[in-house]
């Protein structure tokens, strides 16, 4: 199957990288990251159709025993649904051409440079950690490019809509959910920077790894930097552990603070079940945007760090003037 030519990216004059992590993601993506972000607000507006076609289902089909009204608002439903299937799979394959473009162009452009120095009197120092760059690094700074500012506008767009039509329709049952989602954001940065520190020490670890097997020939021991990448592992897991505990925890709460007090509000004629009923789905809905916007928190977060060391990892032997050109593939 044929598949999409990657995109191409302009040079912007000189073979420096890029000073910031936004930098790099508009250098990689430009205006096509505006379109992915307009394509993610659509998947955004039509993922909130379901919570109103679910209350207007029970409060006005099923209530009033209206057949009529209850086939119309189904069909409704399954065509917001198909639509949104078909958005959210346009978005996804998008993202992954911005991807894959990225990680190519950056692959290329350091092998361009590598391939310059190596030309220098010294050559390539730590081939090891260039390995290491180049392979499982890139990737994952090609992956945010394509997928990470789109998605957070995605996910931003899901919970504010959301928050807006819970307050409109019911502000006394949105309140308690809302008040119940604090923890979540209050914990999440304070427990990220333990974890940017361990991610730093982990990516390093890993390089100096690499600059080890690629002196085994000299009898380097490898027992030492092992042990000291697993012990660095084993506190990522603790602390990523932690915090997933502690978030499944908090994301239980606003459900059965809806439950209990919108139930109430229902036994005192102030709201209908249809209303809490939508509310219950309405927040089980805004916790995968929540999820996926700590995700993308920590995927910031550690993308930053890797930009930085990769970055600096360029510049230290020296940048080259000219380049080799690249080749036509």
């Amino acid at each position: 199957m044929e598949v999409i030519g990657p995109r191409s990216v302009e040079r912007t004059g000189d073979n420096s990288p890029a000073k910031t992590l936004a930098g790099y993601v508009w250098r990689m993506s430009g205006w096509h990251q505006v379109a992915a972000s307009v394509l993610a607000l659509g998947v955004a507006a039509l993922s909130l159709a379901p919570l109103e076609l679910q209350r207007r289902v029970i409060d006005n089909a099923i209530a009033e025993k209206d057949e009529d009204l209850l086939v119309t608002l189904a069909i409704v439903y399954l065509a917001a649904v198909l639509l949104h299937r078909v958005l959210r799979y346009s978005l996804v394959v998008f993202q992954g051409w911005l991807s894959e473009s990225a990680t190519r162009y950056s692959r290329r452009h350091i092998s361009r440079l590598l391939c310059a120095k190596s030309g220098d009197e010294d050559g390539v120092k730590e081939p090891g950690r260039a390995v290491s760059v180049l392979g499982g690094e890139l990737d994952r700074l090609g992956g945010y490019v394509g997928e990470v500012p789109s998605q957070a506008v995605s996910g931003i767009a899901t919970l504010l809509g959301t928050g807006l039509y819970m307050a409109l329709v019911q502000p006394k049952v949105a309140l308690i959910g809302f008040v119940l989602l604090l923890p979540q954001i209050i914990l999440v940065p304070l427990m990220q920077q333990r974890l940017n520190r361990l991610n730093e020490k982990h990516v390093e670890g890993i390089r100096e790894l690499g600059d080890d097997v690629a002196e085994m020939g000299n009898s380097v021991e490898l027992a030492e930097p092992l042990l000291r990448i697993y012990r660095v592992r084993m506190r990522i897991h603790i602390w990523k552990g932690l915090m997933k505990s502690l978030l499944g925890l908090a994301s239980h709460l606003a459900p059965l603070g809806i439950l209990v007090w919108g139930g109430m509000l229902v036994l005192d004629g102030e709201t209908s079940l249809g209303v809490v009923v939508a509310f219950v789905n309405g927040f089980e809905r805004m916790q995968s945007p929540a999820k996926e916007l700590v995700k993308l928190y920590r995927q910031t977060a550690n993308a930053t760090v890797q930009h930085r060391m990769v970055a600096s990892w360029i510049t230290e032997g020296g940048i080259p003037d000219d380049l080799p050109p690249p080749k036509k593939v």
